[in-house]
C-alpha cells in the first residue's frame, strides 16, 4: 500500500467571488497527500523553507502522512498568488515565487525506495525523471503535467511518457500535447507515447479514462457550491491513486472505481478555501459521497 508523492508544497494567496485567503497551505503534493490519506498511508517528498510552520508538519502527521522525505532548507517556501472570476474554470496567476522550490533536487530516502505506487506531481519533466530513476522497482508510476511543460520541455516530457505507466492531465493539455481536438483521439495518441492508461480531467464535467481499446467517461459530482477550485486536480489525483494503492487493483474496473474516488474527493476540496475541507474530511464522509455518486449513476 506504500504510496509516494513528489511535488510542490506552497503557500497560496487566493481570491474568488466567494472571498480570499492569504498564505494558505497549498501545493500539488499537499493537496494530493491530504486527498490520498483518506484512503491509504502516504509518503510525502518536497521542499519547504525555514518559514514553514511546525503546525503544518503536525497536521500532515495527524493524517498519517509520512514527512521523512520533506526537506527543510534555508530560504522561503514556494508562493503562488491567483484569482478566479466567472465560472472559475481557470485561475489567473498573479504572482509566482519559486523560492526554495527552484532548486529542488529530490533524493529518495532509503525508507521510501520500496514504494510500490508513485505519483510524480506537476513539475519539470527533468525533475520527474530524477525521481523515476530512483524508484525502478515501483509497480505503478503515474505523472502529472501542465501546459507550461508541454510548451517548454516537450521533448523531455515525451521521453518521460515512454517510461511511466499512466498520466493525468486536463483536456486543454491533452489537446496541446497531441494536436487533436477529439479527446478520444488525444488519449489514444498519448498512450502511443508509452503510458498504459491516460486520465483526462474535464473540470466540472468529470474525467475520461483511456486504456487499451477503451475510453470510459466518468461524470463530475454535482457540487452545489464551488468556493475555491485550487487544488481540485491534485485532489482528484490523490483520491484516484489512494484508491489504487489501497485496493491494488489495476483492472479496468479498478481504474474506473479509482476515478470515481478522485471525482468525489475533488468535489469536496472545492467547497472550501485551500486545504480546509480536506484537513477536516474523514474517510466515512468520502465513502458516503461515493455511495451517493454510485446511486446517481445507477441505470
Amino acid at each position: 500500500m506504500s504510496l509516494l508523492v513528489v511535488g510542490s508544497i506552497a503557500f497560496d494567496s487566493i481570491k474568488t467571488p466567494y472571498g480570499s485567503v492569504e498564505s494558505a497551505l497549498g501545493g500539488s503534493a499537499t493537496y494530493f497527500s491530504l486527498a490520498a490519506s483518506l484512503l491509504t498511508d502516504v509518503r510525502l517528498m518536497g521542499v519547504v523553507g525555514e518559514d514553514f510552520p511546525d503546525e503544518h508538519l503536525r497536521m500532515f502527521e495527524a493524517h498519517n502522512i509520512d514527512t521523512r522525505g520533506l526537506e527543510v532548507t534555508a530560504g522561503k517556501t514556494f508562493r503562488w498568488t491567483g484569482a478566479y472570476e466567472g465560472d472559475m474554470n481557470e485561475a489567473e496567476t498573479l504572482a509566482v515565487e519559486l523560492n526554495v522550490f527552484a532548486d529542488f533536487d529530490p533524493r529518495i530516502p532509503d525508507e521510501y525506495v520500496d514504494s510500490r505506487f508513485v505519483f510524480l506531481a506537476n513539475g519539470s519533466p527533468s525533475v520527474q525523471r530524477t525521481v523515476l530513476e530512483q524508484v525502478a522497482s515501483a509497480e505503478l508510476v503515474v505523472c502529472d503535467t501542465m501546459n507550461y511543460w508541454i510548451e517548454t520541455a516537450n521533448a523531455e516530457l515525451r521521453s518521460l511518457l515512454s517510461e511511466v505507466d499512466g498520466i493525468v492531465l486536463n483536456d486543454q493539455e491533452a489537446r496541446m500535447l497531441t494536436g487533436r481536438d477529439v479527446l478520444v483521439e488525444a488519449g489514444s495518441d498519448i498512450m502511443d507515447m508509452g503510458p498504459e492508461f491516460v486520465v483526462i480531467k474535464k473540470g466540472e464535467h468529470g474525467a475520461m479514462l483511456c486504456a487499451r481499446d477503451v475510453c470510459v467517461p466518468v461524470p463530475g459530482y454535482p457540487t452545489r457550491l464551488v468556493k475555491d477550485p485550487t487544488g481540485a486536480g491534485d485532489s482528484f489525483a490523490g483520491g484516484m491513486m489512494g484508491a489504487i494503492a489501497r485496493d491494488e487493483d489495476l483492472s479496468l474496473r479498478g481504474l474506473k472505481r479509482a476515478l470515481a474516488y478522485g471525482t468525489v474527493t475533488a468535489s469536496m476540496t472545492v467547497e472550501g478555501f485551500g486545504t480546509s475541507v480536506l484537513e477536516g474530511a474523514r474517510r466515512e464522509g468520502l465513502e458516503g459521497r461515493l455511495e451517493e455518486f454510485r446511486e446517481m449513476l445507477a441505470l
